[in-house]
């Protein structure tokens, strides 16, 4: 079986190993690929593993060997599933693997917010602190997530687990979700526009679909209340960027916490490297030592499900 990997050192830079995909035959691995150079690198692939290169109908046309494609990721919109399921080719992705990383980043986002510890950390360099005339010394408040209302927006696995971390605050819960009240326990649904009017929190934790791309917009972010925290650790394109840079920059958003943009990685005028009160993160909340060896883990699975007839995790 000849395996490719198109992308792999975001997934193993070098501290993990390879070793136990070379079980299933020739296994080749490329650290990048450029959108030039996917057909050439997978033209003999019979087993196709990936990230973040794109792989399109096109590209399928193309690859006549290619049996069965592996996503290194829980999300999978780089890859055409539809096109791939009209070729008979079945797609498996490496769900589960983030949900304690993603969960945690969100929440080490919204700490840093409410306690401001990054900010302080920073200017107690710079001699805040030693200047003080008192034991402590403060310039912003800080807020308690006791009696907060957060709304999770996709109340998956990573949602539920970001939920779990929340309880002990004592926040009130809420979810955007197609799930029945009945499945949710403590968590009430409500609509997004609900969401954005009533909380004091909302964190974006649903895949990126044609339906959804920017769907937090100017006109949802106008009727939302002010000060509004949002945490986005799902997909960069569900927002409209210049939009949250505006509302940030009137207040109308009291912070917005990212791990994802629109562009990665963003261009030097992307709005929210600048906007004030935007704190955003290189895409890492997925890179845990722990998150990336289950990918491994999770793709190896796959692989030998795929080869006995019984595929697993399949979006397609």
């Amino acid at each position: 079986m000849n395996i490719v990997f198109l992308d792999g050192y975001t997934t193993n830079p070098g501290d993990l190993s390879w070793e136990p995909f070379r079980q299933f035959g020739n296994f080749t691995v490329y650290d990048r690929t450029a959108p030039a150079d996917v057909i050439e690198r997978a033209k003999d692939a019979e087993i196709l593993i990936l990230n973040k290169p794109e792989l399109t109908a096109h590209h399928l046309d193309q690859l006549p060997k290619l049996k069965f494609i592996c996503v290194a990721s829980a999300g999978y919109d780089t890859i055409d599933v539809e096109a791939a399921r009209a070729r008979n080719i079945p797609v498996s992705n490496a769900a589960g693997y983030g949900n304690a990383a993603v969960a945690q980043m969100a929440l080490a986002h919204l700490l840093n917010v409410t306690n401001q510890v990054a900010h302080y950390a920073k200017i107690n360099r710079e001699g805040f602190w030693t200047k003080s005339k008192d034991f402590c010394n403060r310039e912003h408040a800080q807020i308690e997530l006791t009696d907060k209302k957060v709304c999770i927006v996709g109340y998956g696995n990573i949602g539920k687990r970001l939920a779990d971390l929340l309880r002990p605050f004592g926040v009130k819960l809420f979810a955007v979700t197609s799930k029945p009240q009945n499945e949710l326990q403590d968590v009430t649904a409500i609509s997004l526009q609900e969401a954005f009017k009533t909380c004091d929190i909302v964190s974006l934790n649903c895949p990126l679909t044609s339906k959804n791309n920017q769907f937090i917009n100017k006109e949802l972010l106008s009727q939302s209340k002010r000060g509004l925290i949002l945490l986005n650790t799902a997909r960069g394109r569900l927002v409209n960027e210049q939009d949250i840079a505006d509302a940030l920059k009137d207040g109308q958003l009291g912070a917005y916490c990212c791990d994802v943009l629109s562009q990665e990685p963003p261009t030097t005028d992307n709005p929210l490297l600048s906007a004030p009160n935007a704190h955003v993160t290189p895409h890492i909340a997925w890179a845990t030592t722990e998150a990336r060896q289950r990918i491994i883990d999770l793709l190896i699975d796959n692989i030998k499900s795929f080869l006995k007839g019984k595929p697993k995790r399949l979006v397609n």
